[in-house]
């Protein structure tokens, strides 16, 4: 068991590199849930995740003890930034290897920051097989998130909650292997055990979940899902056995509610977070947390390194999905003036039209008739039925998308 002694050691060490993360109040989502939310923002840590807490206090730890080469570790993204710029810090080799699929950008990142990157394996345990090969060759093995000296250096995380905020009463916290939920909660348990700690995973990889329904770790099938950062198959030995024992309870979060999640941090705090790290906003956005009236409850908004060229994507999901944007088919007369009608029924009532496909060669339409499919940004739910309403009284049938 990680012991508040080694958490408090961790911090001793990280406390001149590592950033003190601010921990910040939001008006709007407090008033939204009736509860006092704060975000703790570790997408602004050094290499924008909380990774690079666990993998300098592990560096620091082993220094005295590695080879001419280094070490090695696995990873799809922010593990491998963490350890990459720890160990350039430290003047220590690094070798990252990275699944296959890791995004360029991901790459690129961890090789600015010193990392040798190899690619291998369609999974993260492919990734981690090929490490431990490296590993066998000379090289110290740093593994994301199923060590010791790992969780203590996430759990410095929770000793800040506790600082910043000593009345604390719920914190929801990002699971993938499960190192930064045991870290925090080892910490807050032993400074304030009548704090709730609820961990949040992707439904599309519910590892921890899973584990704590059957009583021990099993692997579990993963689909793609935006928050890569916590997919992952089978929660780790160690951070296992702290969940078990400290967390008070598990949650999952569907895609479109992840997304819906990160939108409302860009849109209404200015925080780009990456998908795993919006996943508590998510499930505060749910049905699944029960009251929260008065509380005072954190989010651990764990990391914003997002791909820029699924950004836009995402935050597309995220429109659709809080209904901020709407999608519909009409079928015109095929005369002159009848898209210029249409065009302004809608902008009169404040629909933004942001893109037009005007089919008239269609396979089933009539010749007399042209099918115009329109994407229109709205004001939300009671907009979309107030434009679909009005097209109706103007003789318009219109089939949504």
């Amino acid at each position: 068991m990680v012991t508040i002694a080694k958490i408090n050691q961790a911090a001793e060490i990280l406390k001149d590199v590592a950033f003190e993360t601010p921990l910040v109040y939001s008006d709007y989502l407090s008033r939204k849930f009736d509860a006092r939310v704060h975000l703790k923002l570790e997408n602004l840590q050094k290499t924008g995740s909380f990774k690079f807490r666990g993998a300098y206090h592990k560096l620091v730890t082993i220094r005295k003890d590695l080879g001419a080469k280094g070490v090695v570790t696995a990873s799809a993204g922010n593990h491998a930034q963490g350890v990459a710029h720890a160990a350039q810090l430290m003047s220590i080799s690094s070798t990252i290897v990275m699944p296959e699929w890791a995004s360029i950008s991901k790459q690129t990142a961890t090789r600015s920051y010193g990392g040798q990157v190899i690619l291998a394996g369609q999974s993260l345990e492919e990734s981690l097989d090929q490490a431990h090969k490296l590993e066998a060759e000379g090289r110290a093995f740093i593994h994301p998130y199923d060590d010791e000296d790992i969780i203590a250096g996430q759990g410095t995380v929770g000793l800040e909650i506790v600082s910043q905020l000593p009345e604390v009463e719920k914190i929801l916290v990002p699971i993938g292997g499960g190192g930064l939920i045991a870290g925090i909660s080892a910490a807050v348990k032993s400074l304030r055990p009548q704090t709730s700690i609820i961990g949040v995973q992707t439904a599309s990889c519910a590892s921890a979940a899973a584990a704590l329904r059957l009583g021990k770790r099993v692997t579990v099938p993963a689909k793609h899902s935006i928050a890569d950062g916590i997919s992952v198959k089978k929660v780790g030995q160690l951070p296992f056995a702290i969940i078990r024992k400290l967390v008070d309870s598990v949650v999952t979060v569907e895609e479109e509610e992840i997304a819906a999640a990160m939108l409302e941090l860009l849109e209404r705090k200015k925080i780009l977070a990456e998908g795993s790290g919006a996943v508590p906003l998510a499930a505060l956005m749910g049905d699944q947390l029960g009251s929260l009236r008065r509380q005072s409850v954190v989010l651990v908004i764990s990391g914003g390194n997002v791909d820029t060229h699924l950004l836009g994507r995402i935050l597309r999901k995220g429109l659709f999905k809080t209904s901020r944007i709407m999608r519909l088919s009409v079928q015109l007369w095929d005369v002159p003036g009848a898209l210029a009608d249409l065009l302004k029924v809608i902008a009169d009532c404040r629909g933004n039209i942001l893109h037009v496909f005007h089919d008239r060669l269609g396979r089933h339409l009539p010749v007399e008739l042209s099918r115009v499919e329109l994407e229109i940004e709205t004001r939300g739910l009671n907009h979309i039925e107030e434009l679909l309403s009005v097209l109706s009284d103007n003789g318009y049938e219109v089939e949504t998308l």
